[in-house]
Formats: structure tokens, sequence, C-alpha cells
């Protein structure tokens, strides 16, 4: 069965049942089960690999004793035990004194899952589709996985409501790139969707890894916090299934409600990559966490206060992806530009032409890289054409990871002095941004100015070929009447 096929098959049964409304509960019933599946294919592996292995799941609770067996319980026995025995059962891993990491994991991602399906029987079908067409220990449906996980995304995208929390593959991968995260440096996405970044960056590691100890470094390395409890249990999924056995470092939580001055030195990252949500407003109150200076409800400026905050000294990197609204924006945005300029080396700004985050917005997107220690001194940019023939980006035809080999080839490496103006690039001085009130919404010098003309000029340019179309259609008329005899 192709991964369309099985996630379509799902979503039919799924529809029939009254109690599931909507994409958006479609995919989270879908999570949720999915979830259950692959942590108990990973249980069977790990019953093999560690010695002494303990489930933290108890047995009755284990997918492979209530769900395994194609004729086991159904109907309405079914939602008895999942809605009043195996979910109140996996909450309270997440506060139970005395479990384990993977217990702690499971807590998390059922702390707000839910149970949306009313028919046991049909319950029973979408789990007997699951468990026959997808096994996760075989290396092939393991990276089939990947395919299931961007149609349900593909899906969800099409719920709506997924554009503050998804980011095209391509960006995501390009950002990872030229960051160039290192095994032993911490990264942290503290708005991190539905793990995107950290799974790019996990790929990114995945050559440098050469035995068991590496492979406990890059888990330990790789942080991400989430508010949303469908992103955040797609994400721990996502990551479990790109390596990361125990995804603990994976939090549901709002970065932002804690005090920015209760973040110590321990809490400092090395490289933050990330596409922090834009245009929402923050709840009453969180503005209140940080510095007078900061002081907003916008949530996109809260975030960038926080990950300047969060790099480490000297050595920190970040790229962040923001709205045209930050480079020219006021008041708030102002003293963090000013702040970016005077203790960061904002490097480069990669303007995104509109269509890259359709169909979600049409706003213009830029993709900031930053380093924490040194004042800046020049900023480059680098504006990104569309591809011959396109006039947009669309969900049809969507930016591709190809299109970057222009920024990577003009990026002049590590230490970027190879850097060349061009008719995508040029460089804007800091003071000359400082003059300019710390408006960073510089415009491409090497665009040809379109001369629109003079106004009235225009008007009679239109009247003059309007006359003469109107002249054309008396002579056309004319000559048809003259054909039919005279007769009109």
């Amino acid at each position: 069965m192709s991964i369309g096929t099985l996630i379509k098959s799902i979503q039919d049964i799924m529809r029939k049942d009254v109690g599931v409304d909507g994409d958006a509960q479609r995919i989270s019933q879908i999570v949720w089960l999915l979830f259950l599946k692959i942590f108990d294919d990973k249980e069977q592996e790990w019953q093999v690999t560690i010695p002494g292995y303990k489930s933290p799941l108890h047995n009755r609770f284990r997918w492979s004793n209530w769900a395994k067996d194609a004729e086991g319980i159904t109907g309405e026995e079914l939602i008895e035990f999942v809605n009043n025995e195996l979910f109140p059962s996996l909450k309270q891993l997440a506060t139970k004194a005395g479990v384990s990491a993977r217990g702690r994991v499971v807590g998390e991602v059922f702390e707000d899952a839910y149970n949306y399906m009313k028919s046991g029987h049909l319950l029973r079908q979408v789990i007997n589709t699951i468990e026959d067409d997808v096994d996760f220990n075989s290396s092939s449906d393991r990276h089939l996985f990947n395919d299931i996980y961007e149609k349900i995304l593909a899906d969800l995208q099409s719920a709506g409501n997924a554009g503050e929390y998804y980011t095209p593959r391509a960006v995501t991968q390009f950002m990872v790139d030229i960051l160039n995260p290192q095994l032993g440096e911490s990264v942290l996405d503290p708005a991190c969707g539905t793990g995107g970044f950290l799974t790019c960056t996990i790929e990114h590691l995945g050559h440098q890894v050469k035995n068991n100890e590496d492979r406990n470094t890059l888990q330990a390395s790789i942080h991400g916090v989430e508010k949303k409890p469908l992103p955040h249990m797609l994400a721990m999924t996502n990551l479990m299934l790109h390596g990361i056995d125990v995804p603990s470092n994976i939090r549901h939580d709002n970065t932002l409600s804690r005090p920015l001055k209760d973040y110590g030195p321990k809490d400092r990252v090395d490289i933050i990559v990330t596409n922090p949500p834009f245009g929402g407003m923050e709840e009453d109150g969180i503005e209140n966490n940080f510095p007078r200076k900061y002081q907003t409800r916008e949530t996109a400026d809260l975030f960038m206060a926080l990950i300047m905050h969060l790099l480490k000294h000297d050595t920190g990197r970040a790229a962040v992806v923001l709205p045209d609204g930050f480079l020219f924006g006021e008041g708030t945005k102002t003293n963090l530009k000013r702040e970016l300029l005077e203790e960061f080396n904002l490097h480069t700004i990669v303007r995104l032409p509109k269509g890259v985050f359709a169909p979600y917005t049409s706003i213009a997107t830029n993709l900031l890289f930053f380093e924490k220690g040194q004042p800046t001194q020049d900023v480059w940019f680098f504006e990104h054409p569309y591809p011959d023939g396109y006039k947009s980006y669309s969900r049809s035809k969507p930016l591709t990871i190809a299109e970057f080999a222009l920024e990577k080839k003009w990026w002049g490496g590590t230490t970027r002095k190879a850097r060349k103006a061009s008719q995508h690039a040029w460089k804007v001085s800091a003071k000359d941004i400082a003059a300019r009130n710390y408006n960073l919404d510089c415009k491409n010098p090497h665009e040809v100015a379109i001369n629109h003309r003079d106004p009235g000029e225009l008007m009679q340019e239109y009247q003059e070929i309007v006359r003469q179309l109107t002249e054309a259609q008396a002579a056309l008329k004319a000559e048809l009447m003259q054909a039919l005899g005279g007769k009109a």
C-alpha cells in the first residue's frame, strides 16, 4: 500500500466516526496511534539491545498487548479501555515519581492528547490498518515514515492552521547547512513546531557519528520547545524516527513564559536555528518576563530577545526566519536591531521572495544569520531570485534546496571573505544602518529602476488607444454589414 493510500484509508475510516470533526482532529488521532505503534516497535528493539530493559508502561498498556491482535478488543469495550484506562495511565507518566526518561517522554506526548473517536469498531479498523501496513523495525518501513510524516504535514497544512509551525524543507536545510553544526555543539529551536530544523540538524550531524558515545553526544545536544500539543507530538515522533530514542530534550512548554533573567549560563547554547511564530500576540503578562526595552506582546520580537540572550558569548551563532516587518519596524524592534548590530555580527540577511510560505501567508520573509560577541561592521544582503519562468512559488511549485546553490556559491566559505557584490548581493555598513534608525529594509541597488512615467501622459496614451480601438470596431462593423448585403 502506498503512503498516500495508507493515510487516506485511515482518514476515510475516521470520517465515518461522529466524534472526529475536521482534518486537525483526524491528524491528531493518527499521530497518537502512530506514536504508540512506533514506541512499541522501539521497545521490541530495546529489549534485545539494552540489557535488563524494563518498559515504563504497564504490560496491558503496551501496543502489542491490546492493539496488535486484529481480533482483539473492539466496540464499546475498546473505547472504554482507551478513554478510562489507557489515556489516564499514559498521561500520569509525565509527573509520576520514579518514572524513567522514556516513560516521561510518553507522558509528555499524551499530556494533551485526546481520543476523538466514538466508535470502537471504527477505531479497531484504524488500528488494524496501521498494524498491517507499517513495521517500524523494518529499515525500509522506518524510512517510509518520513513519507507518512510529510503526508500528515501536507494534510495539516490543508487544515489551514499549520503556517505558524511549518517551515519549508528547503529553507530548514539551507539554514542548517550554512550554520554547519559540529558534533558536541548544543543546538536549540525554541519554537520547534514539528521538529523540522532539529531533524535537519540530526541528518547533518549523522556522518560525524562513529560510535555509541557519539550517538549519546548527539542525543544530548538537540534541544527544542513547542507550546502546542499536536506539533509537539509530531516533533517527538519525528525525532524518534531520526534516531533520537529518548527525545526528552524536546519540551512541551512556552519558552517565553520564563523570565529572561532566570536563563543563566547553563541555559546558553552554541547554535539557535528557528522560525519563531510571527504576526501573533502573546497573552497578557508574558511581556513582563522581559526587560522594559523589549516589552511587547508581539511574539516574534520576544523570541528575538530570547534568542539573543541564549546564545553563548563569542561562540554562539544563529539563523532565524523573520518577516519584512521586523526589518523596518520601530519601537521594540529598533531596540532589538540596535543591540543586534552593537553586540552581534549580523553578517547576512537573505531576502526571500513572496510565496515561499504559500499558502499560509504571502508575507515576504528573511533569513537573518548572526554571531554573538563582535559588533557588526557590514551587513550583506542577498536577494533570492525566482527561477526562470516563475512569478511566485506555490504548493505545486515550491522553493527547492537546489535553488540555494546561488547563495552557497556566493557565501565565501566559513570566513565569508570571498564575497562579491552582484545583481543579487550588496552590503550596507552598520554605520549607515544606524543612521537610518536601524531600518534594515535595504533595497537591492542593482535592480533596474522602472520608470512609471507621468500619469497625465499615460492617460493621453490610453485615450488614444481607446479612440483607435473604437475606430477599428466601427470599420469592422461596416465591413461585416457590407458583406451581409447591408443588413445589420
